[in-house]
């Protein structure tokens, strides 16, 4: 069990740093770069500032312990949808390999902390059977 929450909180960890953390000292620090990324796919410049919202809010929902499960199955499907769309973006944008695998690798990392936390819980749920 304990090597099963070190394992989730890595994973989650990296998730927290990568899609909360970063644009959210992006716009502390240097919000002019706030939208560069998704200008450059051709996206308008609202929908950078919706994405980070959303993200924000997705990684608090996995990572606050009590947050209702569906609640957080609703946050893991919507960080896979935002990664799944950066890869297919960038693939039909810039064609960049690097930006390309980007997300992918983030992918396999939310999908970690998905599996592991379904493993925390259902090892808790039965533990009190």
């Amino acid at each position: 069990m304990k090597k099963d929450k070190t394992i989730f909180w890595i994973a989650t960890t990296i998730i927290i740093l990568w899609e909360a953390v970063m644009p959210i000292a992006t716009m502390i620090f240097a919000p002019e770069y706030g939208t560069v990324g998704t200008r450059a796919l051709g996206y308008p410049d609202y929908f950078a500032f919706a994405l980070m919202i959303c993200k924000v809010l997705g990684v608090i929902a996995i990572s606050y312990p009590k947050t209702p499960a569906v609640l957080k199955e609703w946050a893991y499907a919507g960080l896979s949808f935002n990664l799944i769309f950066a890869f297919i973006s960038h693939a039909c944008v810039d064609q960049n390999i690097g930006y390309m695998l980007m997300p992918l690798v983030f992918l396999a990392i939310l999908a970690v902390s998905y599996r592991y936390d379904k493993k925390i819980h259902n090892n808790r749920s039965v533990s009190y059977a």
